[in-house]
């Protein structure tokens, strides 16, 4: 189970890596970093569209990441409590 743990932790990584990429990529207002990978922008992989398709997959990969951010999230807390022994009871003290 920890290992598919870390699996998980690994292709979180990987997602943020490509997001902050494609985030990047965009083109902006002032065409920054988005110009350095085509120039033009009717010269792209995608066709004339590439604006849209940029979005609307950046919007999935948001989506994505915050859904893999609250599993992971709820995956740590459970492992962490599993692997905390539970703090006595009052029984157990003595009292």
């Amino acid at each position: 189970m920890l290992i598919l743990y870390y699996v998980a932790v690994s292709f979180f990584l990987l997602l943020c890596f490509v997001l902050c990429c494609v985030v990047l990529m965009q083109e902006s207002k002032a065409t920054g970093l988005g110009a350095s990978f085509g120039g033009d922008a009717g010269d792209s992989v995608f066709g004339t569209a590439t604006a849209d398709v940029l979005k609307k997959f950046t919007a999935w990969l948001i989506f994505i990441f915050l859904a893999s951010c609250v599993i992971l999230s709820l995956w740590t807390s459970a492992l962490e409590q599993t692997r905390r022994p539970a703090p006595p009871s009052i029984e157990e003290l003595g009292q």
